[in-house]
């Protein structure tokens, strides 16, 4: 059975996610972050030496980043569920969203957050950030101004691994000028799917 090792409010919520849309039956062990520092428990680097997580074990292989944890899903367990077919246009597309959560739209996101912590100290970087992040939160709002979801109008994987993206983008307050993006998150945490996750995975912070 697979086992996934889920941190609370982080990108292994999505694992639980797509493992719930595929009715793949999983194993769950769960950490909890300190609630002083914010960071992951060292029992996690028992698992992944790196102390992060998803982290997903099947048998003896052990998975980290959640584009290759969704890839070995999907084509090992998922008979190649919520994905376009390999030969097609719409595959292309779907890589391209893999990679794009954690290549491009994570990085002016997680860099809003830790200058956002140094208060004046940030300040010469702010405006260069909020261009950035106003600049990959608009190409998403404009991909999905006409589709319920980034590949049209079933979800995706993509969405799954986009998801971060969105829920983080509105738990910082940045969702305002993208109504098209703040749709899709809500139609996202709408599915029963997702929703099932939640129960299993905990507390976190970014759903609805």
């Amino acid at each position: 059975m697979l086992i996934v090792h889920h941190l609370n409010n982080s990108r292994s919520q999505r694992i639980l996610w797509l493992l719930e849309e595929l009715s793949i039956p999983y194993a769950l062990q769960t950490y909890q972050r300190n609630p002083q520092t914010n960071l992951a428990p060292p029992e996690l680097k028992a698992i992944n030496a790196l102390g992060k997580s998803p982290v997903l074990q099947d048998g003896e292989r052990t998975l980290i980043e959640s584009a290759a944890i969704i890839d070995y899903v999907i084509r090992r367990h998922g008979q190649g569920a919520l994905q376009p077919g390999p030969g097609s246009d719409a595959y292309d597309d779907y890589v391209q969203w893999l990679h794009f959560a954690e290549g491009s739209a994570m990085l002016p996101l997680m860099l809003n957050l830790y200058v956002g912590r140094l208060g004046p100290a940030g300040a010469p970087l702010q405006p260069r950030i909020d261009s950035e992040v106003a600049n990959y939160l608009g190409y998403l709002d404009t991909a999905l101004s006409n589709r319920d979801y980034l590949l049209g109008d079933e979800l995706s994987a993509a969405d799954i691994q986009m998801s971060f993206i969105g829920e983080i983008a509105r738990a910082q307050g940045k969702l305002g000028p993208y109504p098209h993006l703040a749709a899709w998150v809500k139609r996202l945490q709408a599915r029963p799917a997702y929703q099932a996750a939640l129960k299993k995975g905990g507390p976190y912070s970014f759903a609805a």
